[in-house]
């Protein structure tokens, strides 16, 4: 499900869920859960184990929130429905709005991508300031309370233990026990959720698993006020690195090169300048060399595998709790399909609360968020099987995809509405079946023009 086929969100027309909902994580997917549950429960309660503080600031549990994020176009306008404002207050904290068409340079299949007929808006910012303007959204609503620094230890059960009635807590100062009606689990790839059900008498989801062997480093790099370019390469065989790199606040550049498959990103920084230098454009090296990184710091993060739970294929699930974000499904991060598909998830559970309340809402929602996590990973894991190195269960159709993917790359080189076309599917704002739309097979596998 795309941006022009999930129902956009609909407020002031929430009934009653329930008295109290409790999140657990306060990441981006668990932030807009909380945003969607203000409209049905008296209260909601946010737990998180970081501090949470008032400024954009990467935290521990969010261990990659130091690198490259983007928002998709998608997530964008799904994340401004839900809190009016959301865009405006990114760039008021001092992120930027730019061209995708225009101001990005993408290299895919040995080429630059041709600038397409229409603008592509994008908020350029770090995750910990899209994350701290989500927050104060989320925070300023009426029955919303934050735990930080606070650890969910245990779900809690009734007598007949079919339905989560809470969680259990420990600030630092003892167990603490929260009543909730609804309990969603938001805490990312290292949720404990699938263990629970296991000792409790659940069988636990199946999990899909493909390979890639992803390391990312990431430098802050000086930027002069007025450049606002973004340079995207995308790895593809034979070729095993790629780079992103984003203007964002207080006169930076974000710049993150990555390596699959045993192409290790470097730990320092000459390491990154290296790297740089060997991708097939040459710009981002030039920035490295003209201008200072802004304090020679390289953070690294290992990304092993895409990783989905099919909580939806279960027989048996407990009542009160639902799953969402990073735990449901995690996938290949140099797509930057996270932030969106966590928010189009909030609005999914907006829509399955509203179909029936808390009775049943598991699986309602699990049916619902499906669609959208089959994009995401058919679009993810799909790109990584270009590589005879990745191992997993690979999307029915991958192989043939892929060709045609390659050649309407190529032919984007000088078709600006072919890349508008891949744009518009890469942003989630359209279905990948709009790539099949007469028009643009034809200027595919059509003659070449000129």
């Amino acid at each position: 499900m795309t941006l022009t086929t999930v129902p956009r969100y609909a407020a002031g027309r929430t009934p009653q869920w329930g008295a109290h909902a409790v999140v657990v994580g306060a990441g981006v997917a668990g932030l807009s859960a909380a945003r969607v549950l203000a409209d049905g429960f008296d209260e909601v309660t946010v737990v998180d184990r970081d501090t949470l503080p008032d400024t954009p600031v990467a935290r521990r549990g969010v261990p990659q929130s130091g690198h490259i994020h983007v928002l998709l176009v998608a997530g964008q306008a799904t994340l401004d429905d839900l809190c009016p404002g959301f865009g405006a207050d990114v760039l008021a904290g001092g992120g930027l709005l730019i061209d995708g068409t225009r101001d990005v340079c993408f290299y895919a299949e040995g080429g630059r991508l041709a600038d397409g007929p229409r603008r592509i808006p994008l908020y350029c910012a770090t995750r910990p300031l899209y994350e701290r303007t989500l927050r104060r959204h989320v925070a300023a609503l009426d029955g919303v309370n934050f735990r930080a620094d606070c650890r969910v230890t245990d779900y809690l059960v009734d007598d007949a233990g079919t339905t989560v009635t809470g969680v259990a807590v420990d600030d630092g100062t003892g167990r603490d026990e929260l009543a909730a009606d609804l309990v969603v689990d938001a805490t990312g790839r290292t949720s404990r959720t699938p263990a629970w059900l296991d000792a409790h008498g659940y069988a636990p989801p199946a999990v899909d698993e493909v390979t890639v062997d992803l390391t990312y480093s990431t430098v802050f790099v000086r930027r002069p006020a007025d450049d606002r370019r973004a340079f995207v390469v995308t790895p593809a065989p034979p070729q095993t690195r790629g780079i992103g790199m984003v203007p964002v606040e207080d006169e930076r550049w974000l710049l993150t090169v990555f390596g699959v498959h045993g192409d290790t990103s470097p730990p320092d920084l000459p390491g990154v300048v290296d790297f740089a230098a060997d991708l097939p454009i040459s710009e981002p090296a030039r920035i490295l060399d003209d201008h200072s990184p802004v304090d020679g710091e390289v953070s690294r993060y290992r990304f092993p595998s895409n990783r989905r739970y099919r909580y939806e294929r279960l027989a048996r699930f407990p009542e009160g709790l639902v799953v969402v974000g990073d735990a449901l499904a995690s996938f290949n991060p140099i797509y930057a399909q996270g932030m969106s598909v966590a928010a189009f998830e909030a609005l999914h559970l907006h829509h399955a609360l509203s179909a029936g309340g808390c009775d049943g809402l598991a699986s309602r929602f699990f049916d619902r968020a499906e669609s959208t996590v089959d994009l995401a990973w058919t679009m993810a894991v799909g790109a990584d099987h270009r590589f005879s190195d990745t191992e997993g269960p690979k999307p029915r159709g991958t192989g043939i995809l892929n060709r045609y993917l390659s050649r309407l790359l190529r032919r984007a080189h000088t078709d600006g509405v072919l890349a508008d076309a891949f744009f518009r599917v890469q942003m989630m704002e359209r279905p990948p079946t709009s790539l099949f739309h007469p028009g643009v097979v034809w200027r595919v596998l059509g003659p070449a023009a000129g």
